[in-house]
């Protein structure tokens, strides 16, 4: 694709459609398979919101790492360098498969030992730890497509991304239904055949985008160290930002489990919730990253100027929205999922409380994405953990003191802080950049 002679509102509307098609199945997946696994047994439902922040982990590392390839080939194209890239292709790919291999192996071990700490009912332990333990040993799907994507994308392809996790979550849904409560001969398997499903739809996913690398990179690179560090240095801001998703999700479970169990499945009903109306947001990221990537290795900053400046608004137009959504149907929503009166009474207050920092955090999560792109990859990271460590949880273990309610409130906060410390970081860069070129 010409990015050079291409209006930006024009460019990242042509390039962005298909990533959100792609990430709306996905979520209609995620939601679907909630759906699914509540209607068989409660328990699997709050099982699934304690292996969330796991799951998370593991997305972390594989599109984390997928990023970093992302960033690099971008850089490359840039500066017109192209031989390096194949280098850079193969050393993604060996890094995810390694990564296959340590979660496969530690997360088996140390499974139970997760449960036991975060529930004390019997039958949702019994069925997390088996639901857990498909997803482990099936997880090179994920990891193998989340280096094939990036690649893709790296080069303008966003076509062949959508239609790969289109078809996995198609066929994640379709035996979702099959498995989990059984048809024909085939016996009703629950949270287990909600696993398989799972690990099936991104196998398909792989095959797919493994196919299209395969055919036109050849493979024909070399695993190089140097070039591993690099993937990891520039792919850090992403794993770090989804991993301490893991690490602050798991942290407000333990806090909401001193109150109920019934909050934690809020909390997880909402990130299935959430990750919805984040579609266009995540969609715009995934684009805008190889796009500052470009120009910056290009050396074109004014570019990346206008390019933040139109995400922003967007972000802001379509946080909006979503924010307006959360604060009139909020039982509504809480509904899809469970009718259970203390289910619903708890999300009905914390969904609208929760989304007033929506629109804050849409800023920050383009300013990372530009931050990253243009290698302030320390200023990313010091924002990513602000929210995510240094407030988030904190901030939820002094609010539980005013009860329950009160909890709710660290999301807003958080943002609101985070997206000031952002628009703070940007303006500083932008004042040194006008003070070197005066």
């Amino acid at each position: 694709m010409d990015i050079e002679n291409i209006s930006i509102p024009r460019l990242l509307f042509k390039m962005s459609p298909p990533v959100m098609l792609a990430l709306l199945i996905q979520s209609i997946y995620n939601i679907a398979d909630s759906f699914f696994v509540a209607k068989y047994s409660i328990e699997g439902l709050t099982a699934l919101s304690i292996i969330y922040p796991i799951q998370l982990l593991i997305t972390a590392l594989a599109t984390g790492t997928g990023a970093g390839v992302n960033i690099l080939i971008s850089r490359l194209d840039g500066k017109g360098e192209q031989e390096e890239q194949h280098h850079i292709i193969k050393s993604g790919l060996i890094l995810n498969f390694f990564h296959f291999l340590l979660f496969a192996l530690i997360g088996n071990v140390l499974i139970s030992a997760y449960f036991s700490l975060s529930t004390g009912n019997v039958l949702v332990k019994t069925q997390g730890i088996l639901y857990s333990r498909i997803i482990f040993c099936g997880s090179v799907g994920l990891f193998i497509e989340s280096v094939c994507t990036k690649i893709l994308q790296a080069r303008g392809n966003m076509m062949v991304p959508m239609v790969a996790q289109v078809t996995g979550s198609v066929i994640n849904i379709v035996l979702d239904i099959v498995l989990i409560f059984g048809a024909g001969k085939i016996p009703a398997l629950g949270i287990t055949g909600a696993g398989f499903a799972t690990i099936v739809g991104q196998w398909a996913a792989m095959g797919i985008t493994l196919f299209c690398v395969v055919k036109k990179y050849s493979l024909r690179g070399k695993i190089k160290w140097n070039f591993c560090k690099q993937i990891y240095v520039n792919g850090v801001g992403s794993i770090v930002t989804q991993s301490l998703y893991t690490f602050y999700i798991v942290g407000l479970n333990m806090i909401l489990k001193t109150f109920t169990e019934n909050a934690v499945t809020v909390l997880g009903i909402y990130y299935k919730i959430q990750s919805f109306f984040f579609i266009p947001l995540l969609g715009f990221q995934q684009v805008l990253l190889p796009l500052f990537s470009y120009h910056y290795g290009k050396g074109d900053n004014r570019w990346n100027k206008e390019i933040l400046k139109c995400s922003i608004g967007f972000s802001v137009t379509i946080m909006s929205v979503a924010t307006e959504i959360f604060f009139v149907f909020p039982e509504e929503l809480i509904r899809i999922f469970s009718t259970e009166s203390a289910i619903v009474t708890i999300g009905k207050y914390a969904l609208p409380v929760i989304s007033v920092s929506f629109v804050f955090a849409g800023f920050t999560i383009v300013i990372t994405s530009y931050l990253q792109g243009i290698a302030m990859i320390k200023a990313s990271l010091f924002i990513i953990v602000l929210r995510q460590i240094i407030l988030l949880v904190p901030l939820a273990w002094l609010f539980h003191f005013a009860g329950l309610y009160a909890v709710w409130w660290t999301f807003p906060v958080t943002e609101i802080v985070a997206s000031l410390t952002g628009i703070l970081s940007v303006v500083s860069i932008h004042k040194e950049d006008s003070a070197i070129n005066s």
